[in-house]
């Protein structure tokens, strides 16, 4: 009995849930084995799996931000309306990239600088950025008018949807990062000890400012991609992103006291939420009932990073 939960705590743990979860799903439930459902159930988590990047960050460095769905819905609005006054695309993906780092580099700022609680901060930057949504848009969706911008969304390489390659061009990107490089290991250092960090020469204040506006410019994208594929900007996009995000790299054994993170773990995480989602769809189960299950999956998702916390410890 303890080895078997050593094991489901352990770093393969997750892979053994999700395999499993896996096969079960294959067998049970039709038509989710076909080409086009994967290619769909990959295209459903690929918002949710671009913020997860910088998340990852985020929560391994003792912080979260729970402004990210704000800043995709605000991105996404901001490309399209830019695009549409001047004509220009490029223009506008890159007005919608500097506004979500934008907003990322003043939850940075305000958070590490002032000292103010991330909670409440990325709450507040949350409600404000939803504000400046609809106040810009007047609580409008608003239409594309270069059938080119869908194209973002459209488009295929070697079959594959275009946002998928980009979603795993970031998941390489940033595991690089967090298991390579100094930012990566000054990120986890953080997140064990702040303290210890900043004795040893860390500038703790830059790094925390600097993931937030990773995490706001990485929003960006998201919400490109998201406006071309819903084909307009949509002020209401993206509503209870935040929760997903965390879900998914807690489940993908990402620690909410910070120091534990592997990029690995958080495709996994991705990728069980979108099955969750997707089997959900397919079986038609009625929305409502969707919340009850995302509100589990959370629920769990913290149950396991406390038992994985206590073992640690324990160890320790």
């Amino acid at each position: 009995m303890h080895s078997v939960k050593k094991i489901l705590l352990g770093e393969q743990g997750l892979v053994v849930i999700f395999t499993a979860a896996f096969v079960i799903v294959s067998l049970f439930v039709p038509n989710f084995l076909t080409e086009r459902n994967m290619l769909g159930l990959l295209q459903s988590v690929v918002t949710i799996g671009i913020v997860a990047c910088t998340m990852m960050f985020c929560l391994a460095s003792r912080d979260f931000d729970l402004s990210v769905g704000s800043i995709v819905a605000f991105s996404g609005m901001i490309a399209v309306m830019v695009s549409n006054a001047t004509g220009s695309i490029p223009l506008g993906l890159l007005a919608a990239l500097l506004c979500g780092a934008l907003v990322g580099f003043v939850n940075g700022i305000v958070i590490a600088r002032f000292r103010i609680n991330a909670l409440i901060t990325t709450l507040a930057t949350m409600q404000i950025v939803r504000g400046l949504a609809l106040i810009a848009s007047d609580g409008r969706a608003v239409g594309i008018n270069d059938p080119a911008f869908y194209q973002l969304a459209l488009s295929r390489f070697l079959t594959v949807p275009t946002p998928i390659w980009i979603m795993l061009i970031l998941f390489i990107l940033f595991g690089f990062v967090l298991n390579r490089t100094v930012f990566g290991k000054n990120t986890l250092a953080i997140g064990g000890n702040p303290e210890a960090s900043r004795l040893a020469g860390v500038n703790v204040v830059n790094m925390r400012i600097w993931i937030f506006a990773l995490q706001g410019l990485v929003c960006g994208v998201a919400g490109i991609l998201l406006a071309s594929r819903i084909t307009s900007g949509q002020p209401n996009a993206a509503t209870g992103l935040e929760l997903s995000v965390i879900s998914a790299c807690v489940l993908g054994g990402v620690s909410l006291a910070g120091g534990r993170a592997a990029m690995s773990g958080v495709i996994v995480g991705v990728l069980i939420m979108g099955i969750a989602e997707n089997v959900m769809n397919l079986l038609n189960i009625q929305a409502f009932y969707q919340y009850v299950v995302r509100g589990l999956i959370l629920l769990i998702a913290v149950l396991l990073d406390n038992l994985r916390s206590s073992a640690a410890g324990r160890r320790g």
